[in-house]
């Protein structure tokens, strides 16, 4: 029952990862479920124009690769573990966070090919957010949670800088939840400002991306 057990295991990781998607080839075309169009929040010539340049990009990559790596052999290890539920569950997010990274790879891989989905920052910034805290608690922004209008721009563009850089699935969750808590706060007037609405609708696109509901190349978009 135990080796049957772990074959399972390894057949699954094998499958996992071949719905992760290769990573490093860019130029390959993506693979669409029939009747499921991807999904997107911006028009596809709505380009970001970041601060950092080629070389901090490269360098990004570099490291990215290098953690993506990393992340392969830690799911190899657990998926040959003796199977239970603690290695289970480390297993399934041990995949989820490579599958993320993958996505994120991509993303600059995109970036430095074309201009395209250039996430606003390359650093990977620290983020514990207990989605079930009770009482509930606020979001852990840099930002002061004021919602006039000069405040709600700043927090709108720090929800799209974190929702962009997100390396694991608990990240791009967490974001989630904080851009639907956060974004209905500000008075009607202040919510409708376009600046801090194009933030907004970047943030979500990027955790589309990351969760593999919109079309990246050389990354196949898995259903969740």
């Amino acid at each position: 029952m135990v080796a049957r057990v772990t074959r399972w295991a390894g057949a699954a990781l094998v499958a996992a990862i071949g719905a992760i998607g290769c990573g490093g080839a860019v130029g390959a075309p993506p693979v669409v479920a029939p009747g499921e169009p991807p999904r997107s929040v911006l028009a596809e010539d709505d380009l970001y124009e970041p601060a950092y340049g080629k070389p901090e990009l490269r360098a990004a990559l570099t490291a990215e690769r290098a953690l993506a790596v990393t992340a392969e052999r830690l799911v190899g290890d657990l998926a040959a573990q003796q199977p239970d539920a603690p290695v289970d569950d480390q297993l399934r997010n041990a995949v989820a966070d490579l599958a993320v990274r993958r996505r994120f790879i991509a993303t600059l891989e995109a970036c430095e090919a074309d201009g395209r989905w250039c996430p606003p920052r390359l650093d990977d910034p620290a983020w514990t957010f207990a989605l079930d805290a009770a009482p509930p608690v606020d979001p852990p922004m840099t930002a002061i949670l004021r919602f006039d209008l000069a405040s709600w721009r700043v927090l709108a563009a720090e929800l799209h800088g974190r929702a962009c850089a997100c390396r694991t699935m608990a990240c791009v969750d967490g974001v989630g939840v904080a851009i639907d808590q956060l974004e209905i706060r500000p008075v009607p007037q202040v919510q409708g400002d376009e600046a801090a609405t194009v933030s907004v609708a970047r943030a979500r696109e990027c955790l589309f991306r990351l969760r593999g509901k919109s079309l990246i190349r050389g990354v196949k978009p898995t259903v969740e």
